[in-house]
Order: structure tokens, then C-alpha cells, then sequence
């Protein structure tokens, strides 16, 4: 690891940055030096909007993905180098803001039914009944399902934060038939095993793909993903929370969670 690397990995650390944030922001970084074929710390303004021009112009990347690379590249000079850049130096391009795209609720109910199992079954209604990201979805563990107060407790989500979303009887239904089918025992949706056999959570990646296989089975023409279906949530936060079950420890069997 050269020492740039680890200075700007150091103060992402420092504030916490979501782990994917990092990979992309150093993938970012690593880009921007490859394309001069120069040390990031030896390039300046003027390279910075030609690599802009390049990633729009020549490898016709998405603005959102544009400006993830700018983001990066931004941080690196003013937080990693602490360089006195003004903010017109990282020119960020304007998109399109579009609807989303929305499903009928025969959409929806064909979707779930062209899922190829009950995993993708149980991560599809877990999506659309509570509105939670995939990232978040993949480590849910089983004692996260609190079923007493018909509640998820989502640990750490995005910004670091913990906060609980309403489960609907219909999703906590179809979740104790994958629970008995499936027989997960620790990640509520888990992945191969890692080394040594440890319990690892599913990929966010398997998340799509068992979006757009049902999607594609179902003959959706509408273009939809796992963030996507985060629109069609019937509700997103709860009127009250039962404080109480805050920073209690709960053991788990089944769906049953019981606190002490």
C-alpha cells in the first residue's frame, strides 16, 4: 500500500465512511492517477476537468457515477492533502432529475411471484414491505426480526445509524416459512461461508440479481432495482417507538425475540 493510499484511507476511516464508499472512493483515486500516469499528489485543477471530460465524454459513464469519481477525487485533495481548492475546481455536471419508476401493484405481486426461491421470495417482500436499503438488508441477523413488538431493528444503516421499521404480519408470515425452509442461523439472509466455514451475509450483488430475475421473469419492461422497490414502500418510519427495547440484549428462537 503506498503511502497516499494509506493517508487517504486513514481519514475515510476517521469519518467513518460506509466500507463500499471506501472501495469506490480508492477505486476513484487510483483512475484519476492511472489516466496521467502521475502520483494523484502531483496533479492539479486543469487534470481534474480533463478527467471529467474523459469519464463523460470518452468512457460515457453515467453523471451519477461521474460525480462519485469527483467526490473522490475532491476528497482526496481537500481532506486527504488538505489543499485549499475552491469548490469551483471540482466541477460537478448537472443530470437529469427523474420520477421514479413506480409498479402497479399487479407489478408487484407478479414480481414476488417470479421469484426462483423462497430466499429471493423473503428478500423481495423484506425490500418492498419496509423500504430498507440492500445493504442494510444483508446483515439483518435473526434477533433483528422483533416480532413481539412488530418491528426490524436495522443496526447500523446508512450514516451509521441505528433505527427500527414496521413489520407488516404479511412479510413476518413469509419470513418464518423461508426461516423454516432455509434455516439461517445467524444473518437472516447469509452467503457462502468464509474462511473456516464462518457465517458471512449474502452479497449485495445477489441482492439485484434476484431483483432482476424475477423482474425478467415476470415480463417487467420498467427498469427496476433493489433501491428502486425503497419507493414503493407503504410506510418508512414508525408513528412511535418503544424506546424500552433500546440497549437490551434479546435472544431469539424462530421468530419469537424475547428481551431482558
Amino acid at each position: 500500500m503506498t503511502q497516499l493510499r494509506k493517508m487517504m484511507l486513514d481519514e475515510l476511516q476517521r469519518r467513518n465512511y460506509a466500507q463500499s464508499t471506501v472501495e469506490a472512493y480508492i477505486s476513484a483515486l487510483r483512475e484519476f492517477a492511472t489516466y496521467f500516469k502521475r502520483p494523484p499528489d502531483q496533479l492539479g485543477p486543469e487534470h481534474i476537468r480533463q478527467f471529467q471530460l474523459y469519464l463523460i465524454r470518452d468512457r460515457k459513464l453515467a453523471i451519477n457515477t461521474v460525480k462519485q469519481r469527483m467526490a473522490a477525487v475532491q476528497f482526496f485533495f481537500a481532506r486527504t492533502l488538505k489543499r485549499p481548492y475552491l469548490r469551483e475546481d471540482f466541477p460537478y455536471p448537472k443530470g437529469p432529475r427523474r420520477l421514479p419508476v413506480i409498479l402497479s401493484q399487479e407489478e408487484v405481486t407478479r414480481l414476488i411471484d417470479s421469484a426462483s426461491n423462497l430466499t429471493h421470495r423473503a428478500i423481495l417482500m423484506t425490500l418492498y414491505s419496509t423500504g430498507i436499503r440492500r445493504s442494510e438488508l444483508v446483515h439483518l441477523k435473526i434477533g433483528d426480526i422483533d416480532s413481539k413488538r412488530m418491528l426490524i431493528h436495522v443496526l447500523q444503516g446508512k450514516g451509521s445509524k441505528d433505527r427500527d421499521v414496521p413489520l407488516s404480519p404479511k412479510l413476518l408470515e413469509a419470513l418464518r416459512e423461508y426461516w423454516r425452509w432455509a434455516k439461517p442461523t445467524n444473518y437472516l439472509f447469509p452467503g457462502q461461508p468464509g474462511k473456516r466455514g464462518t457465517d458471512v451475509p449474502l452479497t449485495t450483488k445477489a441482492v439485484w440479481h434476484a431483483c432482476h430475475g424475477a423482474a425478467q421473469r415476470a415480463g417487467i419492461q420498467k427498469k427496476i432495482s433493489p433501491h428502486g422497490l425503497r419507493h414503493y414502500a407503504a410506510s418508512r418510519t414508525m408513528p412511535h417507538q418503544d424506546a424500552s427495547v433500546h440497549g437490551r440484549r434479546h435472544i431469539c428462537v424462530g421468530f419469537q425475540v424475547f428481551t431482558f
